[in-house]
């Protein structure tokens, strides 16, 4: 069967595709018909020769097929002008079970414009069995039942029509029932089971039956449906309604739980053999449940859903009565629903042909697009009314009865304005009237009439030295306001010289998204910074371009540690110096010079002590390098030290050098006269040789007590130097004066470490002063009992012999009021 029905559908095109062509003077009518089911691409007809045109001039006119619904189901072979199928047509779908299935579509061909209608009548194939919507349906009959009782059973649906549709039914064969159809017009109705013998509930207590539904195809299709009938007993009267067919009109807008309609049966019976119940027959749609209720107790009908007389304007509703007896009988009531029509639908506004981008250049009348209206509550559209907003420079004209054309009406500037939202508003003459809107998007194609543009007038890029070479050191941008390729950008570098080389040997750029790397591993030590010309082009036609300046600054990185240029060391290991060993705190041991090739913070040099250095001796000035002595030496200490000096810079991270020096400690005459002046503090003397020493010292003592009375005198006799004080000198400032070694004034505080503790804690070291103009280089040492001034080395403060008593206190006390105090502070 399946073999013979496909032989047939392949024959449908050849059999069933008749055409109808009309013409007149403004346009067309052609109608073809059909078979629904087509394979994709079957013949339906030559349309460009039905309707007379050039097929050479069918892509050139721009020839199209605009349909009425969502889906485009045809479609035209520009080449041959043949009607080819696009999308396969199931009639049942697309006008459900309608008498006539026509599709209706508009030929449309331009330059000048043409349009033709087109009318698809698709016909019916038998491509759908009946089918019943309960596989059985079961029934219980009284054995009282009296011979010629009918019992409607349910009906089957077959979405196909005409011949293919219902025809008849078939019961299997038995002795106590047969079947009558209530046809029209061929069609088959709804089929009635009929009582030909009593029955006989004690001998047969079920029935079982099958009914057989055929449709009028070649060959034909079927469906079955089991039908089980149960004998029961009693209830010999059926309900009977008040009126058979029930006739209702309503509006599409009624609103919801609107009363309908109210159905009325009589049972004759009493008890529960007399009451009525209300159900929907078996057979009524889906649909029909969806958008009515059916009180089961009042039999009132009332609205549910929303009426739309567009998609159905009338509904037949079948209505069972049934009593509630144990076996209950039924009768059926029907309901003839028209649905009217009311103005709730806007008009529709379908593009049959648009053109997305028009030049800027356009001329007036230039055609955009061409519009259809329709309207499904009216079959014509001759009182809906279209506008466009003023203030653009389009315009729309009538061509037909329900067509628009938007076409220009003004000069296009992209440059003003790029891009065009036109909202199209379509009103209806109903009431209250109805309208629809529509934006047609038009883009404005765009002329190379801009050069493109940086974004600065110029960039400055940083990059660190030592950079990795393709590592990117930043990039340009430019916009160009016209679009497509004429605002597609391009950049490059522009041949110049840097430091006698092409610009191209230091860096590259992406020409797409201007980044640019570098080429080579930069040095701040040898270059700083340079500049490079950066062009970019576009692509249009000319092409038009622009340069910027790029200045590449290059940013120092710490990657040179100090270099010390001084002191030198002694055959490659450490530097050597010497110090007295009277030498006072205060005094310079040797001053360290280093340089930095690096640049800012990197460049600043930093220098401190390093371990193993002994930081009770010495300290060292962190910002010239200068290393002074902070207290006296004393016999514990070695003749010979280390002393290690760390160079470093403040660059992240910090580089640094380490210099060792070996100072040498060495006798002199000035260190004898600093030993007599130390045993002058001692404590009591532990050997003979103090006993000498005494007597020594005492006699020392009384020589200077004579020449200072004699420096007394002749300082009161002095007017030139009256009121001069005295200044502070170590002992060992005659012999080395001229050295770069000795009692200077630091060039920076030094500071002492927090952990040092003065070895002489409970005296105070001895000052000489020495009276300039008068004595010349003199020296006078003061051991015990002096008036002259004296440097407490844990403050830093010159304090008077005689009293003990700070003179010239300072808040930042440092060692350099160790080896000099202003002479009018230590007089005596």
């Amino acid at each position: 069967m399946a073999y013979l029905l496909n032989s047939r559908l392949s024959q449908w095109p050849i059999l069933f595709v008749t055409l109808l062509y009309v013409s007149d003077s403004a346009c067309g009518n052609i109608r073809y018909t059909i078979p629904e089911e087509l394979e994709l691409g079957a013949f339906v007809g030559n349309i460009a020769k039905d309707l007379g045109l050039d097929v050479k001039q069918l892509f050139e006119r721009s020839f199209r097929i605009a349909s009425e619904n969502k889906k485009d189901y045809l479609t035209v072979n520009l080449k041959t002008g043949i009607l080819l199928i696009k999308e396969k047509i199931d009639r049942e779908q697309l006008c459900e079970q309608g008498l006539s299935c026509m599709l209706m579509l508009e030929a449309v061909i331009e330059n000048p414009l043409e349009i033709y209608r087109i009318e698809v009548d698709i016909l019916d194939i038998n491509d759908n069995a009946p089918v019943f919507q309960r596989s059985e349906v079961n029934l219980q009959i009284s054995e009282s039942t009296p011979i010629g009782l009918s019992f409607p059973l349910q009906s089957a649906l077959d979405p196909d029509t005409g011949t293919n549709s219902l025809r008849s039914y078939q019961l299997s064969p038995n002795e106590y029932f047969s079947l009558k159809s209530q046809s029209e017009d061929g069609q088959a109705g709804i089929p009635v089971l009929v009582l030909e013998r009593h029955l006989d509930r004690e001998q047969e207590p079920t029935h079982r039956l099958t009914l057989t539904a055929f449709d009028g195809g070649n060959p034909k299709r079927f469906g079955t449906t089991q039908i089980k009938v149960t004998v029961v007993d009693a209830n010999d009267n059926a309900p009977v309604c008040e009126q058979n067919i029930y006739q209702i009109t309503t509006a599409e807008n009624t609103p919801k739980d609107t009363l309908i309609v109210k159905v009325t049966a009589v049972d004759m019976d009493e008890g529960l053999n007399g009451e009525v119940v209300y159900s929907f027959s078996d057979h009524t749609p889906d649909k029909v449940s969806e958008l009515f209720s059916l009180d089961a107790t009042t039999g009132e009908i009332r609205l549910t859903g929303i009426l739309d007389f567009e998609e159905t304007d009338n509904y037949q509703i079948s209505v069972q009565a049934r009593d509630r007896g144990p076996y209950p009988l039924a009768v059926y009531c029907e309901i003839l629903l028209t649905v009217t029509n009311i103005n709730d639908n806007s008009p529709e506004i379908i593009t049959t042909s648009t053109s997305s981008t028009i030049f800027e250049n356009a001329s007036l009348d230039t055609v955009v697009a061409v519009l259809r209206i329709t309207d499904r509550d009216s079959e014509t559209t001759a009182d809906v009314h279209c506008t466009i907003p003023r203030t653009i420079p389009f315009k729309l004209t009538t061509s037909f009865n329900n067509y628009y054309t938007l076409v220009t009406d003004g000069g296009i500037d992209r440059e003003k304005v790029s891009v065009y939202n036109i909202t199209i508003i379509c009103t209806d003459a109903g009431t209250p009237p109805l309208s629809a809107t529509k934006t047609i998007r038009v883009l404005v194609s765009d002329a190379n009439d801009n050069a493109p543009r940086f974004t600065q007038p110029s960039f400055t890029m940083h990059v660190s030295e030592n950079n990795a070479i393709g590592a990117s050191i930043g990039s340009v941008s430019a916009f160009d306001p016209d679009s497509n390729q004429n605002a597609e950008l391009s950049y490059s570098i522009l041949d110049s010289l840097i430091h006698g080389l092409p610009a191209s040997t230091f860096v590259s750029i992406n020409a797409v998204n201007g980044m640019i790397y570098a080429h080579q591993s930069f040095d701040f030590e040898q270059l700083t910074s340079f500049e490079v010309r950066v062009g970019v082009n576009d692509a249009g036609s000319p092409p038009l371009g622009s340069n910027v300046t790029v200045n590449v600054i290059i940013m120092d990185q710490n990657d040179n540690a100090p270099v010390i240029v001084s002191p030198l060391p002694i055959k490659g290991s450490a530097a050597e110096e010497t110090i007295p060993t009277s030498a006072e705190p205060g005094y310079l041991v040797a001053k360290v010079t280093a340089t930095d090739a690096d640049s800012g913070l990197n460049a600043q040099i930093v220098y401190q002590l390093y371990e193993p250095t002994d930081e009770s001796l010495f300290t060292v000035a962190p910002e010239t390098g200068e290393i002074w002595t902070i207290r006296h030496l004393t016999h514990k200490d070695s003749i010979r030290t280390k002393v290690v000096l760390l160079v470093r810079d403040n660059g992240t991270p910090s580089l640094s050098s380490i210099i060792t020096i070996n100072v040498s400690v060495q006798d002199d005459t000035t260190e004898n006269a600093s030993n007599l002046g130390m045993l002058g503090t001692t404590g009591p003397w532990k050997s003979d040789l103090k006993f000498y020493l005494m007597i020594l010292f005492g006699t020392t003592s009384f020589v200077l007590l004579v020449a200072i009375l004699f420096l007394v005198i002749n300082v009161y006799q002095g007017n030139k130097y009256s009121n001069s004080g005295f200044c502070c000198w170590n002992t060992s400032y005659l012999s080395r004066r001229n050295s770069r070694h000795g009692i200077q004034k630091a060039s920076v505080n030094l500071q002492i470490p927090t952990n040092y503790m003065q070895p002489y804690e409970s005296e105070t070291l001895p000052q000489q002063c020495h009276y300039d103009p008068v004595m010349n280089d003199l020296m006078f040492l003061k051991i015990h009992g002096s008036a002259a001034s004296m440097v407490d080395l844990r403050s830093g403060t010159c304090v008077a012999a005689e009293h003990g008593k700070p003179i010239s206190p300072s808040k930042n006390t440092t060692l350099e009021n160790a080896w000099r105090c202003k002479a009018r502070s230590c007089q005596v």
